[in-house]
This record gives C-alpha cells, sequence and structure tokens, in this order.
C-alpha cells in the first residue's frame, strides 16, 4: 500500500474534526473544575492512567481536608495517600500534589505558571496536562493534548504511527487545522468512551467509518 501524503491525512483530519464538532459540539472537560487553576492542574494529574469519575470523587474530599494551595504543601504525603487511596499510583501522585503545591508557592508566589515550559516543571505534570491546563484555565492552545483515547483513536485513524505520546502529537499539529487544536481531546476522549471503546470498538455505528483504515480492515 503507498505510503499516504499529508495532504490526504490533512482532509481526513479535517473530516475527523468536522463529525466531531457535529457529535459533540465544544466538548468541555469532564473532570470537576471549579475555575481555579490550580485545582485543574492537580484534577489532571491524578487522571493519568485512572478514570476522570474517579478523580472526582476524591478530589472534593482533597479541597475540604486542604482548601488552600500553603495547606497542602505542608500536607503529610500518607494523610494525602489516604484521600487518593482509590486511584492509580496513589502514593506517587500524593507525593506530586505536595511537590507541585510547594514549587507553585516557592517557585512562582502562589501562582500557577502559564507557559508550556514552565507548567512542565512542575512535578507530575507533562506535555499532556500543560496541554490541557492552558487549554482549559488561559484559553491559551499551544497543542493537542495526547491522553491513551487520543493515542489509540488517532493511532487507528493512521493520523501518527509515533510510538508516545509526544512524538503523537507533533504528527497531530501537522494534520489538524489549528483551530481544531483546542476541542478535538474532549471530543475524541467521549468518543473514546461511547463508541471507539478499546476492547469492543463500535465500527458497526462509527460516524468515522469510511475514513478509518483500521475500521475497513476489520469488516
Amino acid at each position: 500500500m503507498p505510503r499516504e501524503s499529508l495532504k490526504s491525512k490533512r482532509e481526513r483530519a479535517a473530516a475527523v474534526a468536522l463529525r466531531m464538532n457535529e457529535r459533540y459540539g465544544e466538548a468541555e472537560t469532564e473532570l470537576i473544575y471549579d475555575g481555579d487553576p490550580f485545582h485543574l492542574v492537580i484534577a489532571v494529574l491524578l487522571s493519568a492512567q485512572t478514570t476522570d469519575k474517579a478523580v472526582n470523587k476524591v478530589t472534593p474530599v482533597l479541597w475540604e481536608r486542604y482548601p488552600t494551595i500553603e495547606a497542602l504543601a505542608q500536607a503529610k504525603q500518607e494523610d494525602v495517600e489516604e484521600i487518593l487511596r482509590s486511584i492509580g499510583f496513589f502514593r506517587t501522585k500524593a507525593a506530586h500534589v505536595i511537590e507541585c503545591a510547594r514549587m507553585v508557592l516557592e517557585d512562582f508566589k502562589g501562582n500557577v505558571p502559564s507557559t508550556m515550559g514552565e507548567l512542565t516543571k512542575l512535578p507530575g505534570v507533562g506535555r499532556k496536562t500543560a496541554n490541557i491546563v492552558l487549554n482549559v484555565a488561559f484559553d491559551d492552545v499551544e497543542g493537542i493534548a495526547v491522553d491513551t483515547h487520543v493515542f489509540r483513536i488517532t493511532h487507528m485513524l493512521k493520523l501518527s504511527n509515533a510510538p508516545t505520546p509526544q512524538a503523537t502529537e507533533f504528527d497531530l499539529l501537522k494534520v489538524f487545522d489549528r483551530k481544531d487544536w483546542k476541542p478535538i481531546n474532549h471530543q475524541l476522549v467521549r468518543f473514546g468512551r461511547e463508541v471507539c471503546v478499546a476492547r469492543r470498538p463500535k465500527c458497526d455505528i462509527c460516524e468515522l467509518n469510511d475514513i478509518c483504515p483500521s475500521a475497513k480492515k476489520s469488516q
């Protein structure tokens, strides 16, 4: 099979974005977000390899116990671990949460930084988390957050075959129009939960079926 041209990938990516917009509109994060950028950083940090639903159960408890960044920065790790026990990698995440609070206080005077370079200095914060925080909290779209859903679906669509989320993001930035960078992560996350389900994709009802090479092979 001949290698697909960049022009062809861009045309398919445009069709994906159009259909996701028709299905979901301006989709938003499903994490509980009260407008506080620090709360969003922590929620997205905690969501790695854990469902948003699980995170939404623990964050209200976390903020009730530690209502300020200062309070969280002074927390004992074992106490934070107890709150986060129901989510994956809770011990590592508890350490990151406390360290993140301390760094925001000490290095950024209590204000969540608003650039990719500064955000990714925070413990436990990579490009995915930083992209979501910039997108949602600061309305600054520098890239596309590539989580497990976005990675899996865009690989099925053959919009990237890169081996890592970061390399996948850079592929996607080349094929998706910049106006689609902001909503596409949240849209594909919902699509991955509802239609392109990891264990059993619902190709028979998928509105991307005709432009998805993987779906065509499965028929």
